[in-house]
């Protein structure tokens, strides 16, 4: 009965040994120095927020063209400092459809005028109220990270 026992214990000790002799040879192979991986936060930690550098907005100028198929609009205005909440919407003083020709704005779609079930209601459905979930403003900043995008063929 003992002899299990000591196969077992013979087992095991083979293992620890062969994970302290590859262990080993993990710590001989790390390079001297350390590599230093810097993303875009720039060392700063995930609890706190970057400080905004060089913020431009651009103001009004024409709408860019969109790049997708059903991509929302691009905001051509700067929209810092609008309020956007459940009792009062900014962006209603001159795109809601009775205040248009006053402003010259565009009127929102008709598309925000239907529930969830695709009922036409009378007023901005609650989904679609809070504009700047989907609408963002325009701007020349340059992409952060190269990449190969290109337009929707459709659009070209």
């Amino acid at each position: 009965m003992k002899l299990p026992t000591l196969l077992l214990d013979l087992v095991k000790l083979a293992l620890a040994a062969s994970m302290l002799i590859i262990g080993a040879g993990y710590v001989q192979a790390q390079p001297e120095t350390p590599v230093k991986i810097e993303g875009l936060r720039g060392g700063t930690p995930l609890n706190t927020d970057n400080p905004a550098t060089n913020y431009r907005q651009e103001r009004d100028h024409p709408v860019n063209e969109r790049d997708f198929v059903q991509q929302p609009p691009l905001i051509p205005h700067t929209t810092s400092g609008y309020q956007i909440t459940k009792n009062y919407n900014k962006c209603m003083d001159c795109h809601a459809w009775q205040k248009t020709k006053e402003s010259g704005a565009t009127k929102i779609s008709v598309t925000h005028f239907r529930t969830r079930d695709g009922v036409e209601i009378d007023s901005v459905s609650p989904r679609r109220y809070f504009c700047t979930q989907c609408h963002v403003a325009q701007s020349d900043a340059k992409p952060l990270v190269g990449n190969s995008y290109t337009r929707a063929r459709g659009l070209q």
